[in-house]
């Protein structure tokens, strides 16, 4: 990220002199911008091709799941408000997975249930 910064601060001042440097259609800004984005291409390269394997090998398997978990997901995204408040999954011993609030919430006193009357 920060190559990409320094090189958009390189662009910004040399603009007023690569508007003087034509050559035969493409300037030298042109040509650096041609040649840091090959680059870049270059050394990204490898990490698509691995994640392209990935996605063939998963693909199946996360297509099968969202197909058999999908309406669930749904009914759970349709009841929180806010995934903030709340810890990253976490699977127990039995297989249970279970998601915790990161701060529990106050119990209502109106929902603690019907008082004791004395008879």
């Amino acid at each position: 990220m920060t190559r990409f910064a320094a090189f958009l601060a390189l662009i910004l001042l040399a603009l007023p002199v690569a508007a003087q440097e034509e050559e035969d259609g493409f300037n030298l800004m042109e040509e650096g911008a041609r040649q840091f984005f090959e680059g870049l291409m270059t050394e990204v390269e490898p990490t698509l091709e691995e994640l392209q394997r990935t996605m063939r090998e998963v693909g199946p398997q996360m297509q099968d799941f969202l197909v058999e978990m999908g309406p669930a997901l749904k009914g759970i995204l349709e009841k929180v408000d806010d995934w903030a408040v709340y810890e990253a999954p976490e699977m127990l011993e039995n297989g249970d997975i279970i998601i915790r609030r990161k701060e529990p919430l106050e119990p209502d006193v109106e929902d603690a249930g019907p008082e004791e009357i004395e008879l």
